[in-house]
């Protein structure tokens, strides 16, 4: 099919007062350089590709700062080796992605270290075969599929997840798939069955076994959660409704060794029917309990736990309108018809101790029933809870069509940077410059700490751990995962923004659940927190 495809238009979310909630907090100055940092990528090709548009942020050669990877649809996939000076421009040198074919028709990239081996190894979904690389040293990756036993399938791949679970040395990898190309009658009603694929067990990874999870709705985001603290992540599981009349938004019930099955109106699981693009979770309120950040054509749901209903019962109630997160139209730019949201991730970009809301925006392709110019989202979070758009303020509020983005701290001075991967433009590169100050220049934003984890057996990133910093009174929590977003995945420093606090105290939930001692650190400073020593020690960048 060649032809775009049409959508009905709605209407979109109506709000008592129009005019958008001003932000009272530093607003982070973010410059676009991806010409002078050297990232000169695009993603593009055919209808395949509208969705998809993600990368990777990870260490590929061991001076642990964060590296690049970008799916680039029909354009090959792209490695940039992190070149930046610390605290200065962002510079990065494209080096050979030695993997031949498979790096063509990719949609997103994941990474995380699968054989346990220390090195960081990376999902590729595409359009086709799916691949999972091997890390090597200094940036050289290889296809596992056949020593791991991976089949990799022949399905249309728009999302992933992982998790360690209990007792297993290899991480569980969850599949999402989008239409099903070779139904009669595609693509309407024909959405792909999405995969579980536990390891089979020995010394080494191995994945003969893959699950189906059905029906599939057409996903395009999922991520493993612990969605109610009870020490055993579900699968959450975000779908686009375009194709596949019936579909909804999906859990995932997945007890370690057993079959999955998914969360149903007997489990007090309320029906969500969205154009579901992507998925990111944040706690809001220093609960350990995360909230959820859906984004769709039109609106974004901000889902929180329902207090009052059944104890262990999935019933969440969409707080955005509440909040000030709907997003739901272009916020500058004069263009008045729905946005199209896609990445989604919760992150302190002006590190001031709240968690603000970063959504990439783009049309489709060229629906003329929303918005053309659509710029990203910056959502900071504010100290009444609720979020202030401050994209246009930040320098982020381009006419591109954004899909995928990775956000991390290049340059390793203490501020979050940000790379959205666009269709059929350039890759956009912001370094964060520090705060804006009222009549022009820029000041240093709050404090920071950036953690690092790590811990004994396969699982040596940790993931699945929650990280809990406290300073004074006031209690943060992170997850470390593998999943959500759009197509695009980071691993390996966690960034937490401390206000004024010169101190903190971090504790670690171990995947295991058991809990770590206090430890007490510096603000400004790189925490390596390994569960086999007693102390925590300081990474100092050169």
């Amino acid at each position: 099919m060649k032809k775009l495809l049409a959508v009905v238009l709605f209407a979109a979310p109506a709000l008592a007062d129009d005019a958008p909630l001003a932000p009272t907090n530093d607003i982070p100055a973010m410059v676009e350089e991806h010409a002078a940092a050297g990232v000169n990528h695009v993603y593009g090709g055919p209808w395949e590709f509208f969705v998809g548009g993600g990368g990777a942020a990870f260490d590929c050669n061991g001076d642990r700062k964060p590296d690049l990877l970008l799916a680039g649809g029909k354009n090959p996939a792209e490695l940039y080796v992190n070149e930046s000076a610390i605290g200065g421009a962002l510079k990065f040198r494209a080096i050979p992605l030695d993997i031949g074919k498979y790096a063509e028709n990719v949609t997103g990239a994941y990474p995380l270290d699968i054989d346990g081996d220390g090195r960081v190894d990376v999902a590729l979904l595409r359009v086709g075969q799916n691949v999972l690389l091997k890390g090597g040293p200094d940036c050289t990756f290889s296809v596992a599929n056949s020593d791991w036993k991976f089949d990799g399938g022949d399905e249309w791949t728009t999302a992933f997840s992982a998790e360690w679970e209990a007792g297993q040395n290899f991480p569980t990898l969850a599949f999402g798939n989008y239409v099903d190309r070779k139904a009669p009658g595609s693509p309407w009603g024909t959405c792909h069955d999405n995969f579980l694929i536990r390891p089979d067990g020995g010394e080494r990874p191995s994945y003969s076994q893959p699950i189906t999870l059905a029906p599939g709705y057409c996903a395009l985001s999922m991520l493993f959660t612990d969605w109610n603290k009870s020490g055993e992540a579900s699968l959450r599981i975000t779908n686009d409704r375009q194709y596949y009349r019936g579909g909804e938004e999906q859990l995932w019930k997945v007890p370690p060794g057993k079959a999955p099955a998914a969360y149903g109106k007997a489990d007090g699981w309320r029906r969500v029917v969205i154009w579901g693009m992507g998925i990111a979770q944040g706690d809001l309120d220093g609960s350990g309990v995360p909230s959820y950040a859906l984004t769709s054509m039109g609106d974004t749901k901000l889902q929180k736990l329902d207090e009052e209903a059944d104890a262990g019962s999935p019933v969440y109630r969409d707080i955005a309108f509440e909040r000030g997160a709907t997003a739901y139209r272009p916020y500058t730019g004069g263009d008045l018809k729905p946005s199209t949201g896609w990445h989604s991730e919760f992150a302190d970009f002006n590190n001031d101790g709240l968690l603000d809301l970063f959504i990439a925006k783009g049309n489709v392709e060229a629906m003329g029933d929303f918005a053309k110019n659509d710029p990203d989202n910056l959502l900071l979070g504010q100290w009444d809870g609720r979020f202030a758009e401050a994209g246009k303020e930040a320098g982020i509020a381009l006419a591109t069509k954004g899909r995928g983005a990775l956000v991390a701290d290049f340059n390793m001075d203490g501020n979050l940077d940000l790379v959205v991967i666009n269709r059929s433009q350039p890759t956009s590169v912001f370094r964060s410059t520090g705060g804006e100050v009222q009549g022009g220049g820029t000041r240093p934003m709050g404090n920071f700490l950036e953690i690092e984890l790590k811990e004994p057996g396969g699982n040596r990133m940790a993931v699945g751990a929650m990280i809990n910093v406290k300073i004074g009174t006031r209690t943060m929590n992170r997850w470390v995962s593998v999943g959500g977003g759009h197509a695009s995945g980071h691993i390996g420093w966690t960034h937490f923004g401390l206000g004024n606090s010169e101190r903190a105290e971090i504790r670690v939930k171990w995947p295991d659940g058991e809990w770590s001692h206090p430890y007490r650190v510096f603000a400004n400073q790189f925490v390596i927190v390994d569960r086999e020593k007693p102390i925590a020690s300081y990474w100092y960048p050169e």
